[in-house]
């Protein structure tokens, strides 16, 4: 008896990916030898660059690299906005058989800081708009290749390197070695370092082709930055390993410039996270748009069934929520791709993708039925597309986020499903915030609060926001004799931006005069969200 076409097309990947060796820049140089490639529109220029054109430079930055010491394993940190340079790096990072460490321009001094250290990064490269944020006195044997002015203090030149004769060959690396190194946040300490290996190469072409629904002649754009994992594997990585050129806007997020860019990059597959999506909204309203890509996909958070509603009748396409995590990939979708296409059902996450077992378990770890709330959990041993292999140097953090057993992944969202197997995303059982399709932990933001010397206790919670899905709201208790205003409000606001990020920093700041703490005095998140819900 043959195999199901999901068994087999499983089984494809997983031959194709995780049975040998391989290099990444290798398979992407390949695959996009014919029209692979970018498309750059920048806030002062336009330009389109091929594959062998980033090939040759990105072999040049190989070289100098290596001759500066990088070596199979190491870390290199990548400190630029969506552009040439920062493709060419990647691919460089990977020809060595290094692993890549996105690290988001939006990020403050103290989020680069941490994560450079805590990767034992060897390199980062960055540019003369981002470099005031790499603090030069804790970087260690850390160096930096600078792009754009020559001749800083303590850099090195990225035109050296792009004229240094190019690295002939690619650097293999086994099926579980690292390509990239990406934090994620949590709800108590620093952000946690999640390797990718390999072979989670497998999991990414799955999503592309059966979440995304990624046909030969599209062309596809993802709209997710790549410091982030939805744009890195997926505005990056997935559609460059199937051939695809893609597409970087960096200009400020401008939701009535959306339609003239589909236009003139003949966008036909389209993904963004549910902010861009309320935020095109508002700005198209009923109007009808004509020459709306024929796939919209969306992740980050769950998509409003209101704006599922408008798609279908201004855009005239249906947006298909997808659901994952930095530590999974996108494993629960509605699927794109025909043959899985089930009927997309506004609040539903969609079905387990083929290759993961997701169920919904309570909290003695017993699979629920439909209905039932649970927090979502992955099957691991039943699930051949699970690729994590526990948080980088954090056995007891990885210990936390699976069963006793190790028989599941715990997901730490709270969810149900119904009698045909979708689920419905309920909420956090943490107290992680969903902002504008990212998940920031309040620990990093108190930290970056309680930094001001005004402030003397501070707790933070997501509150829910039409257009971001939550905003940030800080309460604090400030120092004695400390009055509280909106100058203060504002000093807060801005020393969270610089220190941490753009997307993090509270959109309020509520002065009380105690938080509330259980007797152990940990601060507890959960009655200031009642009290906030009212």
């Amino acid at each position: 008896m043959s195999k199901p076409w999901t068994d087999e097309f499983v089984d494809s990947l997983l031959e194709k990916y995780a049975k040998r060796p391989g290099n990444l820049a290798r398979m992407i140089v390949g695959a996009g030898s014919w029209r692979g490639g970018l498309d750059y529109l920048g806030p002062e220029r336009e330009s389109s660059h091929s594959m062998p054109e980033l090939e040759e430079k990105s072999a040049s930055v190989a070289a100098y690299l290596a001759a500066h010491g990088v070596r199979k394993g190491d870390r290199v940190g990548v400190l630029l906005p969506k552009g040439p340079e920062l493709l060419v790096s990647a691919l460089a990072v990977w020809r060595l058989g290094a692993a890549y460490l996105p690290l988001f321009t939006a990020f403050g001094t103290d989020a680069i800081s941490m994560r450079i250290q805590d990767a034992e990064a060897s390199y980062v490269i960055t540019d003369t708009a981002n470099f005031s944020k790499v603090d030069l006195s804790v970087m260690g044997r850390c160096r930096v290749l600078l792009v754009g002015q020559e001749g800083r203090d303590g850099t090195e030149s990225w035109s050296s390197a792009v004229d240094t004769p190019p690295m002939e060959g690619f650097v293999e690396i086994g099926p579980r070695e690292l390509i990239v190194l990406l934090y994620t946040s949590g709800t108590t300490g620093a952000p946690k370092g999640v390797p990718v290996p390999l072979w989670a190469l497998a999991g990414f072409e799955a999503y592309m082709t059966l979440g995304i629904g990624l046909r030969h002649s599209d062309r596809f754009w993802n709209l997710a930055d790549p410091g982030w994992a939805y744009g890195l594997y997926y505005g990056l990585i997935g559609p460059m390993i199937l051939g695809h050129r893609v597409l970087y806007v960096n200009r400020p997020f401008d939701p009535n410039s959306v339609e003239e860019i589909w236009r003139r990059y003949g966008i036909t597959n389209f993904a963004a996270a549910p902010t861009a999506y309320r935020a095109m909204r508002s700005a198209i309203g009923e109007r009808k748009v004509a020459g709306s890509p024929a796939v919209m996909s969306s992740a980050g958070e769950p998509l409003n069934p209101e704006v599922i509603h408008w798609a279908k009748a201004s855009l005239g396409v249906e947006i298909r929520d997808h659901y994952g995590q930095t530590e999974l990939g996108m494993v629960i979708n509605n699927h794109n791709d025909g043959r899985l296409r089930n009927e997309a059902i506004p609040g539903s996450m969609g079905l387990p993708t083929p290759g993961i077992r997701a169920v919904v378990v309570d909290g003695d770890f017993t699979e629920q039925g439909p209905a039932s709330e649970g927090e979502v959990a992955i099957d691991a041993g039943a699930s051949p597309l699970f690729w994590f292999p526990g948080y980088y140097h954090a056995p007891d953090r990885t210990a936390e986020r699976f069963s006793p057993d190790g028989r599941y992944y715990l997901t730490g969202d709270v969810a149900s499903t119904d009698q045909a197997g979708n689920f419905y995303f309920a909420g956090r059982s943490d107290d992680v915030i969903l902002t504008a399709g990212y998940r920031v932990g309040p620990f990093e933001v108190e930290s970056a609060v309680m930094a001001h010397p005004k402030v003397a206790e501070c707790a933070v919670i997501g509150v829910p926001d039409e257009l971001r899905g939550e905003s940030i709201r800080a309460y604090v208790v400030l120092r004695p004799g400390i009055q509280a205003g909106a100058e203060l409000e504002g000093e807060i606001q801005q020393l969270v931006r610089e220190r941490l990020s753009k997307t993090a920093y509270p959109r309020e700041v509520v002065v009380v005069e105690e938080l509330p703490k259980t007797p152990s005095g940990k601060v507890q998140r959960f009655l200031l969200r009642a009290e906030a819900a009212g």
